[in-house]
C-alpha cells in the first residue's frame, strides 16, 4: 500500500505565493519521477511539473518561470513552489509519483487563486 499526503493548499490572492508538499509512503520501491497535476473545471488534467529522482525537471508551459519543482530523494518528499498565481491557476492538484511499474496518485488539495 502507497500513501501520498498533499499539504499546502488553499485560497490566495492574484499575484501570490504558495508552497505545495507532497509525502510518500508505504510499500513503494525504484521511485522514477515525482510530480504535480491539476485538474480546473471545464478543463482536461494537466501536467504541471514533474522531477526525476535524478533531479532533471519538466514543466507546463503555462507555469514556467513562475513555479519551481523540488525534490528530496530521502523523504520520498516532492515540492512546489508557486509565485506569481494567476486565477487561471486555480485548480485540484494532484501529486504523482512513479515507482517501478507503477503509478501512484494522492487525493488533490484545492488551489483557489482569487481576489
Amino acid at each position: 500500500q502507497v500513501h501520498l499526503v498533499e499539504s499546502g493548499g488553499g485560497l490566495v490572492q492574484p499575484g501570490g505565493s504558495l508552497r505545495l508538499s507532497c509525502a510518500a509512503s508505504g510499500r513503494l520501491f525504484s521511485i522514477h519521477s515525482m510530480g504535480w497535476y491539476r485538474l480546473a473545471p471545464g478543463k482536461q488534467h494537466e501536467l504541471v511539473a514533474t522531477i526525476t529522482s535524478g533531479g532533471s525537471t519538466n514543466y507546463a508551459d503555462s507555469v514556467k518561470g513562475r513555479f519551481t519543482i523540488s525534490g528530496d530523494n530521502a523523504k520520498n518528499t516532492v515540492y512546489l513552489q508557486m509565485s506569481s498565481l494567476k486565477p487561471e491557476d486555480t485548480a485540484v492538484y494532484y501529486c504523482n509519483v512513479m515507482w517501478a511499474d507503477f503509478s501512484s496518485w494522492g487525493q488533490g488539495t484545492q488551489v483557489t487563486v482569487s481576489s
